[in-house]
């Protein structure tokens, strides 16, 4: 009665875990519910409110509300068709520039584009100020003592006609007392602007101006942000990236200064950034980040008051990110002297683990042209490398399995002291110089590979719409095919943890199949569970990414292989898993013949 009694309650709380997965999740790690709380709008280009509930954030990111959708193409359409914008064409990089304010809010990304469709149009990071994604780049000035400088409304002057890696272009205005502002944006072969803000004083006296750059966005198009990857304002300060703020502490805070020097700040989604980089130099600017309501926020950069002296030019240069977070990118910009700027993917405390994964499948990943086989190529080099402690695992459970016959004898000796009995087992592995959790080595030296393998499933973009064979056209997105719609063709999607795919199901065979080559427990109730086992984990690993689910069915179909040999290396291990599975069932089929008798009146 007492091992029915535990298999039911090993039953009851896989049900549990099962069910309540998803909703444990949202409990503790929530997803933004809504958007937060705006403050008195400090900034009249504000991104229109829309009408209806929040839309839940995606991994994606970008507008989700269908309306909003609506809305901004009809308003993208008419910014971009008024006029007044100098082109940019770049290799990573296409849009334009508005010569009214001379910022920067067109850009799409050329190398990446909506969805897994070829014919979809490239990804959109920049949006013009009043549209529902609005998102965009403001350099300028504060001018001193009443001095009049450009602003939002003022109309540039273009210095060229296209901006282009090979074709700079400069922008400027003149004010009625003298002084003349300029804006030189130059553009390399990937995501990286370069603005040149200067100030020539023509009058008799000293203009004193304050430099500023900004990153004005709205939090509707934010990715999701949960415990283990950030989306929100992000920032280097005194060669630390920090993550520690969202978008709800902005909009409670109103403003916050992150302490420490910016070596660069601006926003991040899980695959886009957009971030200002100061230039090194004597004049470090403050920065900070601010609610302006509506749910918009800036990422600000401010530097200190500076002072034209008649017939002089005051100049000062800042970098200006916008695009996809590709490691090899980053990391050739870090080169370039940007403080820790491929640390914007929220590699976690384990980045040096997660890392080298990353670097090895992406270089598996060139060689073979298909990233599905460099996940099985990954898989193939991992258990290669545990093989040797695979099998040390087996000669200790042979060891293991040898010493049965005496733990019983031990056991039934103090059956009423197990306290006695257990430090009795404990003195026969010492004498025996067996180690009971050696068995477990296997399984704890995977667990780190694992979760960098999700990892960088989760985060890098050069997993994004990786496509493997057949149905699987991205492998860092769930399986689209589910049994309870018939793969698609009834209309309706299952939770997350009914959406069981063909990948989920093929793990779940290979973990029973994986299982059934294993020594079976001692314990009959035990043996059970890990029975259930298979299925609950089958249901559990459903939504993850399919490229997590290639990599375990590859893992299972290796350790099947890989257990098939070492059982013929150790025939004895074999032979005594054969014989203690005859007695589990010997032993099932005796307690079932009594509980099945009647009992005595």
């Amino acid at each position: 009665m007492e091992k029915q009694r535990n298999l039911i309650l090993a039953v009851v709380l896989m049900g549990l875990l099962l069910i309540g997965w998803d909703y444990g999740i949202a409990y503790f790690y929530p997803q933004p519910k809504g958007k937060p709380a705006a403050t008195a709008p400090t900034n009249p280009a504000a991104a229109p409110a829309s009408s209806g509930p929040p839309a839940k954030p995606t991994r994606e990111g970008g507008l989700q509300a269908p309306a909003d959708v609506a809305l901004e193409q009809k308003d993208l359409a008419q910014e971009l068709s008024a006029g007044h914008r100098v082109a940019i064409d770049a290799p990573g990089l296409k849009g334009s520039i508005n010569l009214v304010g001379g910022v920067v809010d067109d850009l799409t990304l050329v190398r990446h584009r909506e969805t897994i469709d070829k014919n979809s149009p490239p990804v959109r990071l920049f949006s013009p100020a009043g549209t529902p994604a609005q998102h965009f780049a403001q350099v300028g000035w504060l001018g001193q003592n009443g001095l009049a400088t450009p602003n939002g409304q003022t109309l540039f002057t273009a210095q060229g006609g296209k901006l282009t890696p090979a074709t700079p272009v400069t922008l400027t205005w003149a004010n009625p007392t003298g002084q003349t502002f300029a804006l030189r944006y130059a553009i390399d072969q990937n995501y990286m602007l370069t603005v040149t803000q200067s100030v020539t004083n023509a009058a008799p006296t000293a203009a004193s101006v304050t430099p500023f750059a900004r990153i004005n966005r709205t939090d509707k198009t934010m990715s999701q942000d949960t415990w283990q990857v950030h989306s929100g304002p992000i920032g280097a300060f005194d060669g630390s990236v920090n993550f520690s703020n969202n978008y709800t502490d902005v909009a409670k805070a109103g403003s916050i200064a992150p302490a420490g020097a910016a070596n660069w700040i601006g926003f991040t989604d899980i695959y886009w950034l957009s971030a200002l980089i100061p230039a090194d130099g004597a004049a470090r600017p403050n920065a900070d980040f601010r609610a302006l309501g509506n749910n918009v926020f800036a990422a600000d950069l401010m530097w200190p008051a500076a002072s034209v002296a008649p017939g002089q030019t005051q100049s000062q240069t800042l970098r200006l990110f916008a695009g996809a977070k590709e490691n090899n990118v980053l990391e050739a910009y870090e080169n370039q002297g940007v403080t820790h700027l491929s640390l914007s993917i929220d590699w976690g405390w384990f980045r040096w683990f997660e890392k080298p994964i990353f670097w090895l499948l992406d270089a598996l990943f060139h060689g073979v042209k298909n990233f599905g086989v460099a996940i099985i190529l990954l898989t193939l080099l991992v258990r290669g490398m545990m093989f040797p402690v695979a099998q040390r695992q087996f000669a200790s459970m042979a060891a293991m399995r040898a010493l049965q016959p005496k733990m019983k004898a031990i056991q039934e000796r103090y059956k009423d002291d197990k306290a006695q009995a257990q430090q009795e087992i404990m003195k026969l592995y010492k004498e025996e110089r067996v180690n009971p959790l050696a068995g477990c080595l296997p399984i704890f030296l995977q667990i780190p590979v694992f979760f960098a393998l999700y990892k960088v499933l989760v985060l890098t973009i050069e997993m994004r719409h990786q496509p493997f064979v057949l149905w699987i056209k991205d492998l860092s997105a769930p399986d689209p095919l589910h049994v309870l719609n018939l793969f698609g063709l009834l209309p309706f999607t299952p939770p997350a943890y009914l959406g069981i795919g063909v990948l989920a199901i093929i793990l779940g065979i290979t973990m029973w199949a994986q299982f059934k080559l294993q020594p079976a427990a001692m314990d009959p109730a035990q043996q059970q569970v890990m029975g259930l086992m298979p299925w609950m984990m089958m249901f559990v690993m459903a939504p993850f990414a399919s490229g997590l689910l290639l990599y375990w069915i590859t893992s299972n179909l290796l350790t099947i292989a890989q257990q098939r040999y070492l059982y013929s290396r150790h025939p004895q291990l074999k032979a005594q898993a054969a014989k203690d599975q005859q007695n589990l069932d010997r032993s099932a089929a005796r307690s079932a013949t009594i509980t099945a008798k009647p009992k005595k009146k």
